[in-house]
């Protein structure tokens, strides 16, 4: 069974710093793209960055600049490091990623449970 699971939220000031990771586990044959979505009270979930295997980054235009992606192949793992934060960023994060799992064969989109991540003074 694949599970991914995220870590590192937490309460920031504006214009602070906060990195959240995820860790994907599991009986995986194969890691694609993988993907950050934040909810915030009363929205939609929104998709925020997204890493090719290959570690091509892409972002949504509202934190261009000051948010960036990486994964860690050897170990399942990508993070999302995030500065210049604002009260417009809190929001519950989410890790998403497709995965080919040993156990069927079959590429599955999977998410974790999300991460809290507050930004006030």
């Amino acid at each position: 069974q694949v599970k991914l699971v995220e870590s590192g939220g937490g309460l920031v000031q504006p214009g602070g710093s906060l990195s959240v990771s995820c860790v994907a586990s599991g009986s995986i044959l194969n890691i694609g793209d993988m993907r950050w979505y934040r909810q915030a009270p009363g929205k939609q979930r929104e998709l925020v960055a997204t890493i090719t295997s290959r570690g091509t980054g892409n972002y949504v235009d509202s934190v261009k600049g000051r948010f960036t992606i990486s994964r860690t192949n050897a170990d399942n793992t990508v993070h999302l490091q995030m500065s210049s934060l604002q009260p417009e960023d809190t929001a519950v994060y989410y890790c998403n990623g497709d995965i080919v799992s040993a156990t069927t064969w079959r590429r599955q989109t999977y998410w974790g449970q999300g991460t809290q991540v507050t930004v006030s003074s």
